[in-house]
């Protein structure tokens, strides 16, 4: 089992998407644990202040660093004496992806800490959190979709939760490469025919077809990964 907790200033946004899916299978099954936190909880005002202008000027606010501190401390202990792996969402973090993931799922324990507003008060990231994700070069206001993203592809990778776990292996980005076509019923459709060799029974043929649709799908659009998945010999 893996415990996540989250840090947020918005815990209604997580309702719906911790009781649908993968993750309200996986919390179902005892497989996984989700805690949403109100980060407001650990204000000392009383308007439960969570930001402030930032030093030296500029846009917009920033989050300050007496809840956020507080809060994880509170939650899973100080930084370097705690077991727990605390996460920042954040554009200057390390990107996301599979392997990143696969990681995480390997964990006990998680804290996903949703930055909003310009960002996070540099004290607070240096003194509660371990790691900083970022799930793209783009910009989103807030820390809440990328950590429910990180969530639902943690919970895909619990043993136990998916029905097939073969299903896990044939996915996009598990071998380093796109995933081929997929087809079912009915074999014709509005003129266009599902390949006769996934209709063949030749479980052999099959996966050498989907090997060179997977090979030539990343070539054509994500050559980046044809090294990492197939060697300089198959480019």
């Amino acid at each position: 089992m893996i415990r996540i907790d989250v840090l947020t200033i918005l815990p209604g946004l997580f309702d719906s998407f911790l009781r649908e899916s993968f993750v309200g299978v996986a919390q179902k099954k005892d497989r996984l644990v989700v805690s949403v936190h109100d980060l407001r909880g650990w204000t000392s005002d009383r308007h439960r202040t969570v930001d402030d202008t930032p030093y030296g000027g500029g846009p917009g606010m920033v989050m300050k660093p007496e809840p956020l501190v507080t809060a994880v401390e509170e939650l899973v202990g100080e930084k370097g004496h705690r077991e727990a792996h605390v996460l920042l969402t954040s554009p200057r973090g390390r990107r996301l992806d599979q392997a990143k993931l696969e990681e995480l799922a390997g964990r006990k324990q998680l804290v996903m800490v949703c930055a909003r507003y310009e960002g996070v008060d540099q004290r607070a990231i240096d003194l509660a959190i371990d790691e900083e994700i970022s799930v793209g070069d783009y910009v989103v206001s807030g820390g809440e979709i990328p950590a429910m993203l990180m969530i639902e592809g943690i919970a895909r990778l619990v043993p136990g939760v998916l029905g097939n776990p073969e299903s896990i292996e044939m996915e996009s980005f598990q071998n380093g490469r796109l995933e081929a076509p997929h087809y079912t019923r009915p074999a014709i459709f509005r003129g266009q025919e599902v390949p006769s060799v996934l209709r063949s029974g030749d479980h052999g043929a099959v996966a050498d077809w989907r090997r060179e649709q997977a090979h030539e799908i990343t070539k054509e659009r994500r050559p980046d990964l044809i090294e990492g998945a197939f060697g300089e010999e198959e480019r």
